[in-house]
């Protein structure tokens, strides 16, 4: 394969799944691991790519956060049926961390029943908890526009006034080597103290999330336990080594 293909294949590859390893480009090039690394430098100094530890992703994509209007119609199907199966772990009277976001906003009328207590630092979610009728609490903070999320110092302090059963978070990506992943460095510090003060964590993540990597680390992998839609068996074989998977059973 010559080097102007290669690149494009590189781009290609980069496009579909954000982030490559080089040992996946080796096998799909036939490359030797010099040549690829050669290859990732020269995308790297013409802004195409950014170099990761053992690999390469698209440059700025990890930065990009989408608004709660991009993201709410998204997988919308698959988001319910993640919120329904995540519900089923909660038992009655427990309480209850739920993130700011799309897919943990879909577990509100699975809660309903139970007569659980909620603590929230999502805007969008405590008008759908209040006509459910659930005791809410809103950690206040800087709300960032895009998500309506509450983060900074202040969420962070009086975050810390709770101890929970349950702790469901929404990610931007999960990685079997990158773990899970935000954009907002901010966020990711709220989500990983919640799940500190948690007995229980589960991260609700539908399948287009696999193998996307953004800016901040949340935590690792088998902090939580994983719940999605769907993924391959030979996904499932390499993040069954790092963490507990719960697939949505149809």
């Amino acid at each position: 394969m010559l080097t102007n293909e290669r690149h494009q294949y590189i781009l290609q590859l980069l496009e579909e799944k954000q982030t490559v390893k080089i040992q996946e480009l080796v096998e799909f090039t036939g490359a030797s691991e010099s040549t690829i690394r050669r290859d990732l430098t020269d995308l790297e100094q013409v802004d195409k790519l950014t170099r990761v530890f053992g690999g390469a992703t698209l440059t700025g994509k990890n930065l990009l956060e989408p608004s709660i209007s991009d993201k709410s119609t998204q997988l919308l199907k698959e988001k319910i049926s993640i919120a329904r199966f995540a519900g089923s772990f909660v038992q009655q009277g427990d309480s209850v961390y739920l993130d700011a976001g799309t897919t943990t906003f879909q577990v509100i009328p699975f809660l309903k029943d139970k007569k659980v207590v909620v603590v929230t630092n999502g805007l969008t979610l405590v008008d759908a908890l209040n006509e459910q009728g659930i005791t809410t609490y809103l950690i206040g903070g800087l709300m960032k526009s895009r998500t309506g999320a509450f983060v900074g110092s202040q969420t962070i302090q009086a975050l810390k006034n709770y101890r929970f059963d349950v702790c469901f978070l929404g990610v931007n990506g999960f990685h079997a080597d990158y773990g899970y992943t935000t954009p907002d460095p901010e966020e990711a510090a709220v989500k990983q103290l919640a799940s500190s003060l948690a007995r229980k964590t589960y991260v609700l993540a539908d399948h287009s999330k696999h193998n996307k990597i953004s800016f901040a680390k949340i935590m690792d992998l088998e902090r939580a336990t994983l719940i999605v839609d769907e993924i391959s068996e030979e996904a499932n074989a390499i993040l069954e080594k790092k963490t507990l998977i719960k697939v949505v059973k149809p």
